[in-house]
């Protein structure tokens, strides 16, 4: 074989026309993204007036057009619609024709690998799931946290290099992810993520009740060394008054949510009890002390049916 011999375009995607089918917040990131790594929006389509703005924002001068045109246009498709309506929107493209042969087709769900994929494949589409496990902003910062992120990355196994490739060309790091364990890892990442908005909000709103004028920074510090040491640690990381088995603290607590913010009862129960029983399994919770505890959370559980 001669040296100068080019590679196998699916182990490396040469320069690549780009287009989004849905202009959200996670499509004109990848591929602006994808641009600056030499590739080159073509199209992207969006029906809100806000997908509009955030594609003129970040894909400036490339030419808002229907799905079907997008396809036309692009060798690659990014399809970056909510999950929902994945399905419906991939075999309405194969359905009519859109989908070409050797265009590589790529999908962000989190919860779909590439069978949902299938019908655009018997049309003759190269089927990749590229999951950036990130939130995005819809501005361009998000093309900066792009930088050493982790994607869930499916694909066959003759397109595995394109796809590893494509995720490294966005500054991402590709984590390989089976087909049937999807859903598992997405709801992994919901439970993450998701809920950490949630509690984190909650917390602040509880702590301007209490009078802290900055809730922001008091939590800051706290929470970024708990995440760093649960990432770090797991387990072995647990403080705090369920950890201990600090059963009148906990029986405390619930009585003041009950007072200034009976909404956040439900969700502070439902956490203590696991972490309970995840410091009981790891010896970090003391049996004696455990019972007490646990006694006050089924206690405050009747308190809520009552």
């Amino acid at each position: 074989m001669s040296t100068s011999q080019q590679p196998d375009p699916k182990d490396r995607p040469a320069r690549l026309t780009v287009g989004v089918v849905g202009a959200g917040r996670v499509g004109p990131a990848l591929a602006a993204s994808l641009q600056l790594a030499g590739h080159r929006p073509v199209a992207v389509s969006g029906v809100s007036d806000a997908s509009r703005r955030r594609a003129a924002q970040m894909l400036p001068d490339v030419p808002l057009v229907a799905p079907a045109e997008v396809l036309r246009r692009a060798d690659l498709v990014l399809l970056t619609v909510p999950d929902d309506a994945l399905p419906g929107l991939v075999t309405g493209l194969a359905e009519t024709g859109a989908v070409r042969p050797g265009q590589l087709l790529v999908h962000t769900s989190g919860r779909y690998g590439t069978k949902v994929l299938d019908p655009a494949l018997r049309a003759g589409a190269l089927p990749l799931a590229l999951h950036p496990a990130m939130t995005f902003t819809g501005t361009a910062v998000d093309v900066q946290r792009l930088a050493g992120c982790s994607f869930g990355v499916t694909a066959p196994e003759e397109l595995r290099l394109a796809a590893e490739a494509l995720v490294i060309e966005m500054g991402g790091e590709p984590e390989w992810i089976a087909e049937e364990m999807r859903p598992l890892y997405h709801a992994a990442l919901a439970l993450g993520a998701n809920h950490l908005v949630t509690l984190v909000a909650q917390s602040m709103e509880l702590l301007r009740a209490a009078g802290v004028e900055a809730p922001d920074r008091m939590l800051g510090p706290l929470l970024g060394a708990a995440l760093d040491n649960a990432l770090r640690s797991g387990d072995a990381a647990l403080t705090g008054p369920v950890a201990r088995g600090d059963a009148g603290t906990v029986a405390a607590h619930v009585s003041e949510l009950r007072r200034h913010a009976p909404g956040t009862v439900a969700g502070y129960l439902a956490m203590a009890r696991a972490t309970a029983d995840r410091a009981l399994a790891h010896g970090l919770l003391k049996p004696e002390l455990a019972e007490d505890l646990l006694g006050v959370l089924a206690d405050s559980t009747k308190g809520d049916a009552g």
